[in-house]
Protein backbone atom coordinates (compact mmCIF):
# COMPACT_ATOMS: atom_id res chain seq x y z
CA UNK A 1 0.00 0.00 0.00
CA UNK A 2 2.69 2.40 0.65
CA UNK A 3 4.64 1.51 -2.41
CA UNK A 4 1.19 2.01 -4.43
CA UNK A 5 1.19 5.41 -2.34
CA UNK A 6 4.50 6.23 -3.57
CA UNK A 7 3.86 5.94 -7.38
CA UNK A 8 0.82 7.96 -6.88
CA UNK A 9 2.69 10.59 -5.72
CA UNK A 10 5.51 10.18 -8.12
CA UNK A 11 3.09 10.33 -10.48
CA UNK A 12 1.47 13.02 -9.64
CA UNK A 13 4.48 15.74 -9.39
CA UNK A 14 5.47 14.81 -12.46
CA UNK A 15 2.48 15.97 -13.79
CA UNK A 16 2.89 19.12 -12.09
CA UNK A 17 6.53 19.51 -13.19
CA UNK A 18 6.36 18.87 -17.08
CA UNK A 19 3.01 20.52 -16.89
CA UNK A 20 0.94 17.27 -18.44
CA UNK A 21 -2.70 17.39 -18.65
CA UNK A 22 -4.57 14.65 -18.73
CA UNK A 23 -5.99 15.74 -22.37
CA UNK A 24 -2.48 16.07 -23.56
CA UNK A 25 -2.10 12.69 -22.17
CA UNK A 26 -4.82 11.25 -24.30
CA UNK A 27 -3.80 13.36 -27.20
CA UNK A 28 -0.47 11.71 -27.50
CA UNK A 29 -2.24 8.20 -27.15
CA UNK A 30 -4.06 9.47 -30.47
CA UNK A 31 -0.59 9.98 -32.27
CA UNK A 32 0.31 6.45 -30.88
CA UNK A 33 -3.17 4.68 -31.67
CA UNK A 34 -4.23 6.00 -34.79
CA UNK A 35 -3.86 3.88 -37.76
CA UNK A 36 -3.91 6.69 -40.50
CA UNK A 37 0.11 8.05 -40.90
CA UNK A 38 -1.70 11.91 -41.20
CA UNK A 39 -5.01 13.03 -39.41
CA UNK A 40 -6.73 15.93 -38.46
CA UNK A 41 -9.69 17.03 -36.36
CA UNK A 42 -10.79 20.72 -36.98
CA UNK A 43 -12.98 22.88 -35.64
CA UNK A 44 -15.46 23.62 -38.25
CA UNK A 45 -16.72 26.78 -36.81
CA UNK A 46 -13.28 28.18 -37.18
CA UNK A 47 -11.11 26.03 -39.24
CA UNK A 48 -8.94 25.59 -36.20
CA UNK A 49 -7.12 21.98 -36.19
CA UNK A 50 -7.79 20.93 -32.10
CA UNK A 51 -5.63 17.51 -33.10
CA UNK A 52 -3.20 17.05 -35.87
CA UNK A 53 -0.94 14.13 -36.44
CA UNK A 54 1.17 14.61 -39.98
CA UNK A 55 -1.32 17.20 -40.58
CA UNK A 56 0.52 19.14 -43.40
CA UNK A 57 2.66 16.32 -44.47
CA UNK A 58 1.76 15.79 -48.31
CA UNK A 59 0.05 12.29 -49.43
CA UNK A 60 -2.62 11.26 -52.68
CA UNK A 61 -5.96 11.18 -51.07
CA UNK A 62 -7.45 9.27 -53.61
CA UNK A 63 -11.61 9.68 -54.07
CA UNK A 64 -12.15 12.14 -51.17
CA UNK A 65 -10.86 14.70 -54.35
CA UNK A 66 -14.84 13.97 -54.98
CA UNK A 67 -15.79 16.39 -52.59
CA UNK A 68 -14.12 19.25 -54.47
CA UNK A 69 -15.37 17.40 -57.72
CA UNK A 70 -19.09 17.97 -56.05
CA UNK A 71 -18.86 21.35 -55.27
CA UNK A 72 -17.34 22.65 -58.29
CA UNK A 73 -20.19 21.20 -60.53
CA UNK A 74 -22.39 22.85 -57.99
CA UNK A 75 -20.93 26.16 -57.74
CA UNK A 76 -20.53 26.35 -61.63
CA UNK A 77 -23.44 25.05 -63.56
CA UNK A 78 -27.08 23.82 -63.26
CA UNK A 79 -28.30 20.72 -61.73
CA UNK A 80 -30.66 20.43 -64.41
CA UNK A 81 -28.45 20.79 -67.07
CA UNK A 82 -27.49 17.95 -69.79
CA UNK A 83 -24.18 16.05 -69.65
CA UNK A 84 -22.92 14.04 -72.51
CA UNK A 85 -20.17 10.90 -72.47
CA UNK A 86 -17.10 11.12 -74.22
CA UNK A 87 -14.98 8.50 -74.85
CA UNK A 88 -12.49 9.03 -72.09
CA UNK A 89 -14.90 9.24 -69.83
CA UNK A 90 -16.40 6.14 -70.46
CA UNK A 91 -12.93 4.65 -70.96
CA UNK A 92 -12.02 5.40 -66.93
CA UNK A 93 -10.96 2.68 -64.73
CA UNK A 94 -13.32 1.02 -61.99
CA UNK A 95 -15.30 1.76 -59.84
CA UNK A 96 -17.49 2.78 -62.71
CA UNK A 97 -21.36 3.85 -63.60
CA UNK A 98 -19.85 1.81 -66.93
CA UNK A 99 -21.33 4.88 -69.05
CA UNK A 100 -21.28 4.44 -72.88
CA UNK A 101 -20.07 7.22 -74.98
CA UNK A 102 -22.88 9.69 -76.41
CA UNK A 103 -24.99 8.77 -73.56
CA UNK A 104 -26.71 11.98 -71.71
CA UNK A 105 -27.35 12.34 -68.19
CA UNK A 106 -28.59 15.04 -66.24
CA UNK A 107 -25.97 16.64 -63.67
CA UNK A 108 -27.97 16.38 -60.54
CA UNK A 109 -28.05 12.50 -61.21
CA UNK A 110 -24.41 12.18 -61.86
CA UNK A 111 -23.72 14.17 -58.50
CA UNK A 112 -25.04 11.13 -56.82
CA UNK A 113 -23.23 9.01 -58.93
CA UNK A 114 -19.85 10.91 -57.71
CA UNK A 115 -20.59 11.19 -53.66
CA UNK A 116 -22.74 7.74 -53.49
CA UNK A 117 -20.42 5.23 -55.29
CA UNK A 118 -17.52 6.82 -56.26
CA UNK A 119 -18.03 6.14 -60.06
CA UNK A 120 -14.65 7.51 -61.94
CA UNK A 121 -15.96 7.83 -65.21
CA UNK A 122 -19.08 10.33 -63.59
CA UNK A 123 -16.11 12.21 -62.55
CA UNK A 124 -14.69 12.88 -65.67
CA UNK A 125 -17.85 13.39 -67.32
CA UNK A 126 -18.39 16.61 -64.87
CA UNK A 127 -15.20 17.65 -65.19
CA UNK A 128 -15.43 18.17 -69.36
CA UNK A 129 -18.98 19.71 -68.85
CA UNK A 130 -18.38 22.01 -65.98
CA UNK A 131 -15.01 23.10 -66.82
CA UNK A 132 -14.61 22.39 -70.82
CA UNK A 133 -11.89 19.24 -70.31
CA UNK A 134 -9.98 17.22 -67.54
CA UNK A 135 -7.35 20.06 -67.54
CA UNK A 136 -9.34 23.30 -67.53
CA UNK A 137 -10.96 21.74 -64.63
CA UNK A 138 -8.15 20.68 -62.62
CA UNK A 139 -7.01 24.32 -62.84
CA UNK A 140 -10.33 25.34 -61.86
CA UNK A 141 -10.09 22.94 -58.36
CA UNK A 142 -6.54 24.41 -58.11
CA UNK A 143 -7.53 28.06 -57.87
CA UNK A 144 -10.71 27.14 -55.30
CA UNK A 145 -8.78 24.78 -53.21
CA UNK A 146 -6.39 28.20 -52.40
CA UNK A 147 -9.36 30.39 -52.21
CA UNK A 148 -10.61 27.97 -49.65
CA UNK A 149 -6.83 28.38 -47.54
CA UNK A 150 -5.65 25.16 -48.85
CA UNK A 151 -1.76 25.71 -49.43
CA UNK A 152 -0.30 22.33 -50.23
CA UNK A 153 -2.96 20.81 -52.44
CA UNK A 154 -2.13 20.01 -56.15
CA UNK A 155 -5.31 18.16 -58.13
CA UNK A 156 -4.65 16.73 -61.01
CA UNK A 157 -8.01 14.81 -61.91
CA UNK A 158 -11.37 14.61 -60.94
CA UNK A 159 -11.92 11.78 -59.58
CA UNK A 160 -8.55 11.08 -57.35
CA UNK A 161 -6.71 8.27 -59.09
CA UNK A 162 -2.99 8.22 -58.59
CA UNK A 163 -1.88 11.28 -60.97
CA UNK A 164 0.98 13.37 -61.55
CA UNK A 165 1.38 16.47 -63.93
CA UNK A 166 4.19 19.35 -64.68
CA UNK A 167 2.97 20.95 -61.29
CA UNK A 168 3.86 17.59 -58.85
CA UNK A 169 2.10 14.96 -57.64
CA UNK A 170 -2.27 14.55 -57.06
CA UNK A 171 -2.11 15.22 -53.03
CA UNK A 172 -2.97 17.04 -50.17
CA UNK A 173 -2.67 17.31 -47.10
CA UNK A 174 -4.89 15.96 -43.84
CA UNK A 175 -5.39 19.94 -42.62
CA UNK A 176 -6.35 20.95 -46.25
CA UNK A 177 -8.54 18.03 -47.04
CA UNK A 178 -10.05 19.35 -44.21
CA UNK A 179 -10.94 22.25 -44.90
CA UNK A 180 -12.45 21.62 -48.29
CA UNK A 181 -14.48 19.30 -46.20
CA UNK A 182 -15.58 22.53 -43.80
CA UNK A 183 -16.34 24.43 -46.88
CA UNK A 184 -18.31 21.99 -49.09
CA UNK A 185 -20.67 21.55 -45.92
CA UNK A 186 -21.92 25.27 -46.21
CA UNK A 187 -23.88 23.98 -49.65
CA UNK A 188 -27.42 22.83 -48.50
CA UNK A 189 -26.91 21.01 -52.11
CA UNK A 190 -24.03 19.26 -51.18
CA UNK A 191 -25.10 18.37 -47.83
CA UNK A 192 -28.45 16.49 -49.59
CA UNK A 193 -26.29 14.68 -51.63
CA UNK A 194 -24.23 13.69 -48.78
CA UNK A 195 -26.67 12.55 -46.62
CA UNK A 196 -28.94 10.37 -49.43
CA UNK A 197 -28.47 6.30 -48.56
CA UNK A 198 -30.17 5.57 -51.27
CA UNK A 199 -30.69 6.99 -54.88
CA UNK A 200 -32.07 5.67 -58.43
CA UNK A 201 -31.79 7.20 -62.07
CA UNK A 202 -31.77 6.54 -65.59
CA UNK A 203 -29.81 8.20 -68.63
CA UNK A 204 -32.12 10.74 -70.76
CA UNK A 205 -33.27 7.97 -72.77
CA UNK A 206 -34.62 5.84 -70.12
CA UNK A 207 -32.89 2.83 -71.93
CA UNK A 208 -30.35 2.42 -68.30
CA UNK A 209 -31.57 2.52 -64.92
CA UNK A 210 -29.15 2.67 -61.91
CA UNK A 211 -29.54 1.77 -58.09
CA UNK A 212 -26.87 3.29 -56.03
CA UNK A 213 -26.33 2.85 -52.45
CA UNK A 214 -24.03 5.11 -50.13
CA UNK A 215 -20.58 3.56 -49.67
CA UNK A 216 -19.97 5.59 -46.12
CA UNK A 217 -20.64 3.20 -43.87
CA UNK A 218 -21.39 5.80 -40.97
CA UNK A 219 -23.72 7.49 -42.83
CA UNK A 220 -27.19 6.23 -40.61
CA UNK A 221 -24.43 4.49 -38.14
CA UNK A 222 -22.47 6.95 -36.38
CA UNK A 223 -25.03 10.04 -34.60
CA UNK A 224 -24.87 13.26 -36.05
CA UNK A 225 -22.42 12.32 -39.71
CA UNK A 226 -23.42 15.44 -42.18
CA UNK A 227 -21.34 14.25 -45.07
CA UNK A 228 -18.25 11.65 -45.42
CA UNK A 229 -16.38 10.55 -48.24
CA UNK A 230 -14.09 7.40 -48.72
CA UNK A 231 -11.37 6.88 -50.86
CA UNK A 232 -8.27 4.03 -52.30
CA UNK A 233 -6.08 3.60 -54.42
CA UNK A 234 -3.03 1.77 -54.29
CA UNK A 235 -0.89 5.07 -53.42
CA UNK A 236 -3.32 6.65 -50.94
CA UNK A 237 -4.12 3.90 -48.63
CA UNK A 238 -7.82 4.44 -47.59
CA UNK A 239 -8.84 7.47 -47.25
CA UNK A 240 -11.82 8.73 -45.35
CA UNK A 241 -12.91 12.41 -44.59
CA UNK A 242 -16.46 13.57 -42.79
CA UNK A 243 -18.23 16.41 -40.86
CA UNK A 244 -20.14 15.57 -37.24
CA UNK A 245 -22.86 17.81 -35.40
CA UNK A 246 -23.80 17.13 -32.15
CA UNK A 247 -25.54 19.25 -29.98
CA UNK A 248 -24.45 22.89 -32.12
CA UNK A 249 -20.89 21.23 -32.14
CA UNK A 250 -19.41 20.33 -35.92
CA UNK A 251 -15.97 18.85 -35.80
CA UNK A 252 -14.65 17.88 -39.72
CA UNK A 253 -12.28 14.69 -39.81
CA UNK A 254 -9.99 14.19 -42.22
CA UNK A 255 -7.72 11.01 -42.79
CA UNK A 256 -4.67 9.71 -45.21
CA UNK A 257 -3.39 6.57 -45.46
CA UNK A 258 -5.60 4.71 -42.90
CA UNK A 259 -4.15 1.13 -43.84
CA UNK A 260 -4.16 -0.81 -46.56
CA UNK A 261 -6.07 -3.68 -48.11
CA UNK A 262 -7.56 -5.86 -45.76
CA UNK A 263 -7.89 -3.12 -43.48
CA UNK A 264 -10.80 -1.30 -44.77
CA UNK A 265 -12.30 -0.33 -41.67
CA UNK A 266 -9.02 0.89 -40.03
CA UNK A 267 -10.83 4.55 -41.31
CA UNK A 268 -13.89 4.18 -39.85
CA UNK A 269 -12.04 3.34 -36.04
CA UNK A 270 -10.01 6.13 -36.26
CA UNK A 271 -12.99 8.39 -36.76
CA UNK A 272 -15.00 6.43 -33.96
CA UNK A 273 -11.88 7.61 -31.79
CA UNK A 274 -11.39 11.34 -32.89
CA UNK A 275 -15.31 11.86 -32.67
CA UNK A 276 -15.53 10.53 -29.33
CA UNK A 277 -12.17 12.43 -28.31
CA UNK A 278 -14.04 15.75 -29.90
CA UNK A 279 -17.48 15.69 -28.04
CA UNK A 280 -15.76 14.30 -24.47
CA UNK A 281 -13.21 17.36 -24.77
CA UNK A 282 -14.14 20.28 -26.26
CA UNK A 283 -17.50 22.26 -25.59
CA UNK A 284 -18.20 26.01 -26.13
CA UNK A 285 -17.50 28.49 -23.81
CA UNK A 286 -18.62 32.19 -24.01
CA UNK A 287 -15.20 34.64 -24.42
CA UNK A 288 -17.39 37.52 -25.67
CA UNK A 289 -15.09 40.80 -24.02
CA UNK A 290 -17.03 44.29 -24.40
CA UNK A 291 -14.29 46.96 -25.43
CA UNK A 292 -13.44 49.18 -22.65
CA UNK A 293 -12.81 52.34 -25.18
CA UNK A 294 -16.22 54.72 -25.57
CA UNK A 295 -14.36 57.19 -27.46
CA UNK A 296 -11.20 58.22 -29.21
CA UNK A 297 -9.73 61.44 -29.26
CA UNK A 298 -9.61 62.89 -32.99
CA UNK A 299 -6.40 65.16 -32.87
CA UNK A 300 -7.57 68.65 -34.58
CA UNK A 301 -11.15 67.31 -34.61
CA UNK A 302 -14.56 69.07 -34.68
CA UNK A 303 -16.31 68.28 -31.59
CA UNK A 304 -19.78 67.34 -31.21
CA UNK A 305 -20.73 70.25 -29.49
CA UNK A 306 -19.42 72.81 -31.98
CA UNK A 307 -17.67 74.36 -29.66
CA UNK A 308 -14.31 76.10 -29.82
CA UNK A 309 -12.39 74.93 -27.08
CA UNK A 310 -13.46 71.18 -26.45
CA UNK A 311 -11.98 68.61 -27.45
CA UNK A 312 -13.32 66.34 -30.49
CA UNK A 313 -13.98 62.71 -29.51
CA UNK A 314 -15.65 59.56 -31.45
CA UNK A 315 -17.20 56.64 -30.03
CA UNK A 316 -16.86 53.43 -31.21
CA UNK A 317 -18.87 49.68 -31.47
CA UNK A 318 -16.99 46.20 -32.48
CA UNK A 319 -18.20 44.79 -35.61
CA UNK A 320 -20.47 41.46 -34.62
CA UNK A 321 -21.60 43.01 -31.44
CA UNK A 322 -25.16 43.51 -32.25
CA UNK A 323 -24.73 39.33 -32.73
CA UNK A 324 -24.43 36.83 -30.04
CA UNK A 325 -21.73 36.43 -28.01
CA UNK A 326 -18.83 35.17 -29.04
CA UNK A 327 -18.50 31.17 -28.20
CA UNK A 328 -15.49 29.55 -29.14
CA UNK A 329 -14.74 25.34 -28.76
CA UNK A 330 -12.29 24.73 -26.04
CA UNK A 331 -10.78 22.30 -23.83
CA UNK A 332 -11.30 22.79 -20.21
CA UNK A 333 -7.22 23.41 -19.45
CA UNK A 334 -7.37 26.16 -23.22
CA UNK A 335 -7.94 29.58 -21.87
CA UNK A 336 -8.34 32.21 -24.72
CA UNK A 337 -6.82 35.66 -24.15
CA UNK A 338 -8.22 39.04 -25.56
CA UNK A 339 -7.14 42.04 -26.13
CA UNK A 340 -7.37 45.34 -27.99
CA UNK A 341 -5.46 46.72 -30.89
CA UNK A 342 -6.52 50.83 -31.63
CA UNK A 343 -4.81 53.12 -33.17
CA UNK A 344 -3.27 55.77 -30.52
CA UNK A 345 -3.45 58.70 -32.67
CA UNK A 346 -6.26 59.87 -34.80
CA UNK A 347 -6.43 62.86 -37.16
CA UNK A 348 -9.36 64.17 -38.50
CA UNK A 349 -11.13 64.27 -40.56
CA UNK A 350 -12.30 60.39 -39.98
CA UNK A 351 -15.59 58.96 -41.49
CA UNK A 352 -18.17 57.02 -39.59
CA UNK A 353 -17.59 53.05 -40.42
CA UNK A 354 -14.02 53.53 -40.29
CA UNK A 355 -11.44 50.56 -39.04
CA UNK A 356 -9.50 52.02 -36.31
CA UNK A 357 -8.10 48.43 -34.34
CA UNK A 358 -9.65 44.98 -33.54
CA UNK A 359 -10.02 43.01 -30.46
CA UNK A 360 -8.36 39.76 -30.96
CA UNK A 361 -8.73 36.23 -29.52
CA UNK A 362 -5.97 34.47 -29.00
CA UNK A 363 -5.26 31.11 -28.03
CA UNK A 364 -1.45 30.57 -27.45
CA UNK A 365 0.24 32.13 -30.67
CA UNK A 366 -2.76 31.70 -32.79
CA UNK A 367 -5.38 33.92 -33.22
CA UNK A 368 -9.03 32.16 -33.16
CA UNK A 369 -10.75 35.35 -34.04
CA UNK A 370 -11.00 38.75 -34.32
CA UNK A 371 -13.23 42.01 -34.22
CA UNK A 372 -12.86 45.20 -36.05
CA UNK A 373 -13.28 48.21 -33.67
CA UNK A 374 -15.17 50.80 -35.87
CA UNK A 375 -16.00 54.23 -35.39
CA UNK A 376 -19.82 55.68 -35.02
CA UNK A 377 -19.24 59.30 -35.84
CA UNK A 378 -18.09 61.54 -38.40
CA UNK A 379 -15.77 63.97 -37.07
CA UNK A 380 -14.86 66.89 -39.48
CA UNK A 381 -11.25 68.49 -39.84
CA UNK A 382 -11.18 72.12 -38.08
CA UNK A 383 -9.82 74.50 -40.87
CA UNK A 384 -9.56 78.39 -41.39
CA UNK A 385 -12.74 79.47 -41.65
CA UNK A 386 -14.21 77.22 -38.71
CA UNK A 387 -11.62 78.68 -36.18
CA UNK A 388 -12.18 82.30 -37.69
CA UNK A 389 -15.84 81.77 -37.54
CA UNK A 390 -15.72 80.38 -34.05
CA UNK A 391 -13.01 82.71 -32.73
CA UNK A 392 -15.07 85.98 -34.34
CA UNK A 393 -18.68 84.66 -32.51
CA UNK A 394 -16.88 83.81 -29.26
CA UNK A 395 -15.38 87.46 -29.06
CA UNK A 396 -17.84 90.05 -30.95
CA UNK A 397 -20.32 87.94 -28.31
CA UNK A 398 -18.07 88.05 -24.71
CA UNK A 399 -17.36 92.14 -25.35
Amino acid sequence: MQKMKERILIFICAVFVTGVTAQHVKAKEFQENLYAESAVLMDADTGRVLYGKEEQKIRPMASTTKVMTCILALENAEKTEIVEVSAKAAAQPDVQLHMQEGEQYYLKDLLYSLMLKSHNDTAVAIAEHVGGSVEKFAAMMNEKAIKIGCTQTHFVTPNGLDAKDDEGIHATTARDLALIMRYAIQNPDFLAIAQTTDYNFSDLSEKRTFVLHNTNALLGTMEGILAGKTGFTAGAGYCYVCAVERQERIFVIALLASGWPSHKNYKYEDTAKLVNYAFDQYHYYEVWKETQIGAVRVKDGIPVSDRLFETAYANVQVLGAMEKRKKILLREDEEITVREEVKEDLSAPVREGDVIGNIVYTLGDDVVCRYPILLKDTILKKDFWWCFKKIWAHYCFKY
